[in-house]
């Protein structure tokens, strides 16, 4: 399978915390991704990408902080994170990029 350009924006960048960490150990691996992508569009893109079957995808958004910079009010974007369940035996190594 090839990598098309519009798998590229629906997958933003790989989110490795703490907590990524833990849930990687249970086969999820978490990426951040387009605000506007839907599950499916989620799925496709990792198949395609990393060729490996996707069990689930479950996404939270993250509402943008509003923060000063140099007295100015102003406000981080908002994140869509998307959590993505692996079938048995598939694995991602997002320490190496892509």
């Amino acid at each position: 399978m090839s990598a098309t350009p519009e798998q590229y924006d629906v997958i933003r960048k790989p989110i490795i915390t703490e907590k990524t960490t833990m849930a990687s150990e249970h086969g999820a691996v978490v990426f951040e991704v387009a605000i506007d992508s839907t599950k499916p569009e989620i799925k496709a893109a990792v198949e395609g990408l990393f060729g490996v079957k996707v069990k689930a995808v479950n996404t939270t958004i993250t509402k943008g902080k509003v923060k000063r910079f140099r007295g100015q009010l102003g406000k981080r974007k908002d994140v869509k994170k998307a959590y993505v369940t692996l079938e048995e035996g598939n694995t991602i190594d997002v320490t190496t990029g892509l």
